[in-house]
């Protein structure tokens, strides 16, 4: 169909508004983007531009200006896509060296540490030297020996489940480190923090969960102490709160705690007890022996003093309290880790899980048993012990298939729904197959401190696998 002499003037008024341009610059750069077109167009083997419309002015040369514009405008809009895909991916890259994972942990924590490293592979804790005796060139060349590497590779699936334990330790404290406030009920505290612990190490029945209840011993209460139901004690602004809790993966125990202050008058008791286990981690490892360990945590605890209101006090190692060998579902599993001089010379040997823990006080240095009981254990090596109590019977399944040989607490069978247990209970460690472990306490009015971190044996270098940046 012929177009009429009022269409033709139409057309050629829109192809000058279009053609007009800006600025010679555009001219330029349209030019210049119209020859890159041509060129990409011949080299992919497309159709070719129609000079004769081009040089006739006609719709076809509107048309094929408005294409051109499009595919700019589209290959910019490509390129700003994949410069964004770039940028993420970089982003990805750098949380991955980072975190390990694509997740972020939320505030609070509620997302197990097993989703935030879906490859397996945990933080590695802090990593030091064996301590080398004199002439002793076995132990200089643990490091570089291409053997103890070999043995180090083949136990990466064991050392990755304890790492993971021990970064469920540290995002649970470092959540509860900000929580934790004067006015809260030990109840409250226990329970919110054992609720995040659950949610980090992905508990899953005796495979993974908590290693033990959260102590919260307050002041001259060093150890054992976590509240039953109803209790109605209230954390104060005065208070020294020993936070033990631990984590486990599939038996293998992250045991670690850290004291609480809010009154800075503590600070320098606190001190003293941090550079004691710290002095204990050094001193420790491939051949070390037992009781050399003591003698050094002691020196270091005994050259601090602390004042209060007024008063000066040496800081005391609390010597009928140690550190621990650790085993598969096993909290302590032979062999002891003093605090004061002497004790026995047994070493260290490689491959072996430690609790480095110490305890300082003002008081007399020596701890008793004090208050109503709350924590409890199955004795690891108790073999079969015939019960009359059908109670005792049936309390006792629930303790095997809930907590196995770990510790346990009376809120915990609150928790899973027991009641009317004290009868059975008492029967159960009556004869010896649960162990009752009541709350340890020094003098009244003095105050104990304590500081804990789990350390691994390793056949080149020693792990502090519990280490972070608070402590």
């Amino acid at each position: 169909m012929e177009k009429t002499s009022e269409q033709e003037k139409d057309d050629e008024v829109e192809v000058v508004e279009l053609k007009e341009p800006a600025d010679e610059a555009n001219v330029n750069e349209g030019e210049t983007k119209k020859k890159k077109k041509k060129k990409r167009k011949k080299n992919k083997g497309g159709d070719t531009e129609n000079p004769d419309a081009v040089e006739d002015g006609g719709v076809s040369a509107v048309t094929d200006k408005l294409q051109e514009q499009q595919l700019d405008g589209a290959a910019e809009g490509v390129n700003a896509e994949a410069d964004g895909e770039d940028g993420e991916k970089k982003k990805k890259k750098k949380k991955k060296k980072k975190g390990g994972g694509l997740k972020q942990q939320t505030d609070p924590p509620s997302i197990a540490v097993a989703e935030l490293f879906p490859d397996g592979n945990f933080p590695e804790g802090e990593v030091l030297d064996h301590p080398i005796a004199a002439n002793d060139q076995t132990a200089k060349n643990r490091f570089n020996s291409d053997e103890k590497k070999a043995l180090d590779r083949s136990n990466i699936g064991l050392y990755n489940e304890i790492r993971r334990a021990a970064e469920a330790h540290r995002q649970t404290r470092r959540y509860m480190r900000d929580y934790i406030k004067p006015g809260m009920t030990m109840i409250e505290i226990c329970e919110t923090l054992e609720g995040i612990s659950r949610k980090t190490i992905g508990e899953k029945g005796l495979e993974a969960g908590l290693a033990f209840p959260t102590g919260c011993s307050l002041n001259h209460c060093a150890a054992h102490y976590t509240p039953n139901a109803g209790d109605p004690t209230v954390l104060q602004y005065d208070d020294v709160c020993k936070i033990d809790f631990g984590t486990h993966v599939n038996g293998h125990i992250v045991d670690c705690a850290f004291t609480l202050t809010f009154n800075p008058k503590y600070d320098k008791l606190l001190e003293a007890v941090k550079a004691a286990t710290n002095t204990g981690i050094r001193e420790a490892g491939i051949d070390a022996r037992l009781g050399e360990i003591g003698t050094a945590i002691q020196e270091t605890m005994e050259s601090y003093e602390v004042e209060l209101d007024g008063k000066t006090y040496q800081v005391k190692s609390i010597r009928n309290l140690n550190g621990h060998s650790l085993g598969p579902y096993e909290i302590h599993a032979g062999k002891t880790v003093p605090i004061v001089k002497g004790g026995e010379q047994t070493k260290m040997e490689e491959g072996e899980f430690y609790a480095i823990e110490t305890f300082g006080s003002t008081g007399r240095g020596v701890v008793h048993d004090d208050m109503e009981t709350s924590h409890y254990m199955k004795n690891f090596d108790v073999g079969h012990v015939p019960l009359r109590l059908q109670r005792a019977k049936q309390l006792l399944n629930v303790i095997n298939q809930n907590f196995g040989t770990l510790a346990f607490c009376r809120r915990w069978l609150d928790r899973i729904g027991e009641s009317k247990y004290l009868m059975g209970l008492k029967n159960l460690c009556d004869v010896g197959i649960i162990d009752p472990y009541p709350p340890l306490c020094d003098i009244k009015g003095c105050y104990t401190a304590q500081y804990e971190h789990t350390i691994l044996l390793r056949p080149t270098c020693k792990e502090v696998l519990s280490r972070g940046d608070d402590y």
